[in-house]
């Protein structure tokens, strides 16, 4: 490296290191690298060891460092390692931030969304992984507020808070997530699955039937635009849930009702999407027919 008593003036260390005569004065004066010693006419004099502080301290500032950290390293207050143990993970985080950004920009481009549309999904998508959680946390922790853990159906509070957005999200994935974060966020749509939950907690007996059968006939009736109230969609509910009195068939369809709802079934999807599911048929217009043909 050179003589080890041999020092040198700013100037001089900066042709030396490639660095700007600037940038090591800033340094200096911070206290990174201070000066070895002065000369007779006050000048600042460095010797060897600076120049290998330097580069150092270069190297850990591209590295994105502060200067904060720059020096605790070099006072040894933390190691080398521990300092670049740190950094990679926040990069991880600014690269999956960024990779948010671009699914986020993509989505922008092929909906050929509104300025306003942008910002929104900008705004929902750009939040950190801890923020979208609690978004979605206190939404499930206002629906089931009170709910016995143990009552039936309160399981469902558990399923509704998986939800979370993936580190390299494709562009669906984004469209379902500002969705999704829309959808808590209205009070109708809180009021709902509220209610929901509430009613479930209770156990009320149900009226004994086949969700599969509502699905396999209800489901291509509704499809096929039959009316529930014509002796056709008579004849099909008879197929579903034969030999109901007058009171068995009301209390079915409140059932139905409560617990029919196209947006929260939509929740489920959208859930699915995040999580990478395979999709499913929407089920509740099956099931509206179903109730209306109760009530017919």
């Amino acid at each position: 490296m050179g003589d080890p008593g041999e020092l040198f003036t700013i100037g001089q260390l900066a042709a030396r290191t490639g660095l700007s005569v600037r940038t090591i004065r800033f340094w200096s004066d911070s206290g990174v690298v201070p000066p070895t010693t002065r000369s007779y006419g006050g000048y600042r004099l460095y010797d060897v060891e600076a120049v290998a502080r330097l580069d150092l301290v270069r190297t850990l500032r591209e590295l994105g460092l502060d200067l904060e950290t720059v020096r605790a390293v070099l006072h040894r207050q933390v190691t080398v390692a521990d300092v670049a143990a740190a950094h990679a993970r926040a990069i991880d985080v600014e690269i999956r931030a960024l990779r948010v950004r671009r699914a986020v920009l993509r989505s922008v481009a092929g909906r050929g969304s509104t300025t306003e549309e942008m910002r929104l999904m900008h705004e929902m998508a750009r939040l950190s992984a801890a923020e979208r959680r609690r978004v979605v946390d206190e939404f499930v922790d206002r629906t089931f507020a009170g709910v016995d853990e143990t009552a039936p159906g309160a399981g469902i509070a558990t399923a509704m808070r998986r939800v979370d957005l993936p580190d390299d999200p494709t562009d669906p994935q984004v469209d379902a997530w500002v969705e999704l974060a829309g959808l808590v966020a209205d009070e109708d749509f809180q009021h709902r699955v509220r209610q929901m939950a509430v009613i479930g907690a209770a156990g009320a007996p149900p009226v004994p039937h086949d969700p599969a059968l509502v699905v396999d006939h209800a489901g291509p009736a509704e499809a096929a635009g039959i009316d529930p109230a014509s002796p056709q969609g008579q004849e099909i509910l008879a197929r579903i849930a034969p030999g109901l009195s007058t009171e068995d068939r009301s209390r079915l369809a409140d059932t139905i009702e409560t617990f029919s709802d196209r947006r929260v079934e939509r929740y489920w999807q959208l859930l699915g999407i995040l999580n990478g599911s395979a999709p499913f048929e929407p089920r509740v217009p099956a099931f509206e027919w179903f109730a209306a043909a109760l009530r017919a």
